[in-house]
C-alpha cells in the first residue's frame, strides 16, 4: 500500500520551501498543499513503498501498511528517526512489540565513491562476459 500522510500530525515542516518528504522521495511523488501547509503523495500508484518519506518526516505524520510476510494485517510499522539511528517498532495484533535499532549514513551525501577499486575500463574488455569486478572468473559448464 503506498505511502499517505495523517494531516493532523502534517506540518508541512514549518513552511520550508521543501518539505523533508518532499527531499527524500526517489519518485518525486511527495509535494506540499501551499493553501492548507500539508504534504500529500500525488500519485500514490506510483509509490514504490520504499518508507525514505516515513523513516525522514519529523512529525511521524507518514504511514505505509506494511507487507504481510514483514507485518500482518493487523499490525502496524512506526520508524522513529534518532540523531545516529532508526528504531523500528512493529506491533502485531495480539499486542506483541519488537523492537529493532538500525544506524543510519554516517557520510555525506555524495561522499561515497561506487568506484572504489575498480580499474579503469579498458576497450579489449568490451567482448568479455565478465563483470566490472570480476577477475578472470572462468566457469566450467558440465557436458550431458
Amino acid at each position: 500500500m503506498p505511502s499517505f500522510v495523517i494531516a493532523e500530525k502534517c506540518d508541512g515542516c514549518k513552511g520550508r520551501d521543501k518539505t523533508a518528504c518532499q527531499y527524500i522521495c526517489p519518485n518525486d511523488l511527495m509535494v506540499l498543499n501551499k493553501d492548507i501547509m500539508k504534504a500529500y503523495n500525488q500519485e500514490a500508484e506510483q509509490c514504490w513503498e520504499c518508507y525514505n518519506c516515513v523513516k525522514i518526516c519529523p512529525q511521524s505524520a507518514i504511514e505505509i501498511r506494511a507487507y504481510q510476510d514483514f507485518a500482518p494485517m493487523g499490525s502496524s510499522v512506526i520508524p522513529l528517526r534518532g540523531s545516529d539511528s532508526i528504531m523500528w517498532t512493529i506491533k502485531y495484533r495480539n499486542g506483541n512489540l519488537k523492537r529493532f535499532k538500525f544506524p543510519i549514513r554516517t557520510t555525506p551525501e555524495g561522499g561515497i565513491d561506487p568506484y572504489q577499486g575498480i580499474a579503469d575500463a579498458d576497450i579489449k574488455d568490451i567482448n568479455s562476459d565478465l563483470l566490472c569486478d570480476e577477475t578472470g572468473i572462468t566457469l566450467s559448464v558440465p557436458e550431458k
